[in-house]
């Protein structure tokens, strides 16, 4: 049951492995500022030590702000539940479609709702950047060698990297081979 709680009775969960950085809790504190009522919907959950195990940087936006009360739920959960809630609560399991995003959405609204939103380049033409092979020449086993600048080799392998671990594992993929 959600309740509105006096912050100086909530503790802030020493444990917490979730940090926040300047620009983000900024964005986080403005964020509350004009719309408090979003933790009417996504309150800090608090165990029954008034310890924080969803919310911290919540909470922490709220005393930023000068919040005297905050909309709280306290569960009563084992120690392993707790711990699995505070991981659990911070876990991103879905992924952005960013072709959406880009497309359906303004870019500058997304970042300032602390989003961060990578700066996307016209597609680059890397046809010139292989060399033919002598297909007579070929041995058992080939290297594909490739030109890049710099900027364009982050890019490629911040793109590869999106469909597997390793650059050789999503050239694999894209071969069809899983």
């Amino acid at each position: 049951m959600v309740n509105k709680v006096k912050i100086n009775q909530i503790k802030s969960n020493p444990n917490n492995p979730r940090l926040i950085k300047d620009d983000k809790f900024y964005k986080l504190v403005k964020s509350l500022e004009e719309n408090p009522d979003f933790c009417n919907v996504r309150p800090v959950v608090c165990n029954t030590d008034m310890i924080v195990l969803g919310g911290n940087m919540r909470l922490k936006a709220a005393k930023e702000l000068g919040w005297k009360e905050i909309p709280c739920e306290i569960v009563d959960w084992s120690e392993e539940k707790q711990r699995a809630f505070t991981i659990k609560d911070n876990v991103g399991y879905g992924e952005w479609d960013w072709d959406m995003l880009a497309n359906e959405w303004d870019a500058e609204q997304l970042n300032e709702w602390g989003l961060d939103v990578p700066k996307f380049t016209e597609p680059v033409d890397y046809s010139n950047k292989n060399e033919e092979i002598d297909i007579d020449a070929l041995d058992t086993e080939m290297i594909i060698k490739l030109k890049y600048t710099e900027d364009e080799y982050q890019l490629v392998r911040e793109q590869l990297s999106k469909i597997a671990a390793t650059p050789e594992q999503a050239v694999w993929k894209l071969l069809g081979n899983e």
